[in-house]
């Protein structure tokens, strides 16, 4: 349990505009993919930097100074949501601005370090440098983007964000950070101009889905754990370790299987198993979150794309299946999963989206997987060189993500965030640390 505290003061938020203000002032519809009712929340995250660097001067100024140039390039995102006809999102581009909060405060990054070895969520202390008030967080007439800038003792910082998920995935965030990034450290004008062309993901005339898309199943709902029962831990996984799991796989998947899929299959099973709450037949579902960017021509999606560009799927097992199957069997059901995402499945989503008016996930005990490792948070560089940490700053139960980190001696590896209820994190432990040690054990 940590036992640090230190104080953060911050200065009042203020709305940080456009640099120019002649950004175009329009409604812009968002697609029938962007304005599903999965994404209607804000996506928060954070970047740890140290001091030093080829930048001088102020981080708060120079990063206040480079988002405001870049709102003028993204100027939506200065704008606020509004509803139109039958729930359908658009943004109205006001150029009012994101929200921008200046802290400082009394701790050194090495503090952190020493509290949270390898910094990585979770961070007990996270709700000291990010800003999160009333309705801060709403949909409909808010702004979209929220940052803070907290000052530490030793001259690093760090940038905490929410984002609301409407408007980009992962990747479009963090290209819209780049941007952001490259214009503090002095470069005329981001290397990547963002793309709108949100009608690329609109649903057909008339919608004709043609799969079954069990990830919007019209399933109940499963209850939640109360939060003050919740304990949050990272996972780390090196090398040797997803090699050792694979050793066990038959040599079709030993050889192409990703340690994504690996991992999955892994810790699915050891979080139902953990969880206990399923009947044998009962259904478990993971879903996994799957670009689809490699298949931007097929789409028409143009370079510079900053939406929400990714399909949900879902593996549904019965609970007692799924614990007595090989870890194998799991594997190859997550790969056709995968698999199974191509431009078609991408338009049938939107199609399925729209015919039956953008339905929730299927949250029913449900494990959503996101792998961000790949998509560029440990990347960003502000004039202060890469960030010790960047990527997600907290996690919720039901949620797990990966995030690219390194070991005590410099190896890459990946930490998976989990969230569960206090008694099944001890289950949870010890079934991962089982499943590892009997595959070292294996010839």
């Amino acid at each position: 349990m940590s036992t640090l505290s230190f104080i953060v003061l911050r200065r009042e938020p203020v709305l940080v505009g456009p640099a120019s203000p002649t950004t175009p002032r329009e409604k812009k519809r968002l697609s029938d993919v962007d304005d599903q009712d999965e994404l209607r929340s804000h996506i928060r995250g954070i970047f740890f930097y140290r001091g030093g660097g080829l930048a001088r001067g102020d981080p708060v100024d120079i990063i206040r100074r480079a988002l405001s140039e870049a709102l003028v390039h993204y100027y939506p995102l200065a704008g606020r949501l509004l509803e139109v006809e039958n729930r359908k999102l658009a943004v109205d581009c006001t150029g009012e601005g994101v929200t921008f909060v200046e802290a400082d405060a009394d701790v050194r990054l090495a503090d952190l370090e020493a509290d949270v070895p390898g910094l990585m969520p979770p961070f007990p202390w996270i709700e000291e440098l990010c800003f999160e008030v009333d309705g801060s967080s709403a949909l409909l007439n808010c702004p979209l983007v929220i940052i803070q800038v907290t000052r530490l003792l030793c001259g690093g910082f760090a940038v905490w964000h929410s984002f609301n998920h409407t408007m980009c995935d992962a990747a479009g965030f963090i290209q819209f950070r780049n941007a952001v990034a490259e214009l503090a450290r002095g470069l005329p004008a981001p290397t990547v101009a963002p793309a709108w062309s949100r009608e690329v993901l609109d649903a057909r005339s008339p919608p004709t889905p043609a799969f079954p898309h069990r990830e919007y199943d019209p399933v109940p709902r499963t209850q939640t754990p109360k939060e003050d029962d919740i304990v949050r831990r990272a996972f780390v996984f090196g090398p040797s370790d997803v090699a050792a799991i694979k050793k066990v796989m038959p040599p079709h998947l030993r050889d192409r299987a990703t340690s994504f899929e690996v991992l999955a299959a892994v810790l699915w099973h050891a979080r139902t198993a953990a969880l206990r709450t399923l009947w044998s037949d009962e259904e478990a579902r993971l879903v996994t979150v799957v670009s689809v960017r490699r298949h931007s021509s097929a789409l028409s999606l143009p370079a510079g794309y900053y939406g929400f560009a990714c399909a949900y799927v879902t593996v549904v097992m019965a609970a007692g299946t799924l614990l007595s199957c090989s870890l194998a069997d799991v594997v190859e059901q997550v790969r056709e999963a995968k698999a199974s995402v191509t431009p078609e499945y991408m338009r049938s989503t939107a199609d399925l989206l729209v015919l039956r008016g953008r339905p929730p996930l299927a949250r029913a005990n449900m494990f959503l997987l996101s792998d961000l490792r790949h998509v560029g948070f440990q990347r960003v560089d502000f004039g202060w060189g890469e960030p010790v940490y960047g990527g997600p700053s907290g996690v919720k139960f039901g949620n797990a993500f990966f995030v690219a980190v390194k070991t005590s001696d410099g190896t890459d590896a990946v930490a998976v965030p989990v969230a569960l209820p206090t008694m099944a994190m001890e289950k949870f432990a010890a079934e991962i640390q089982s499943l590892l040690k009997d595959s070292i054990k294996q010839p």
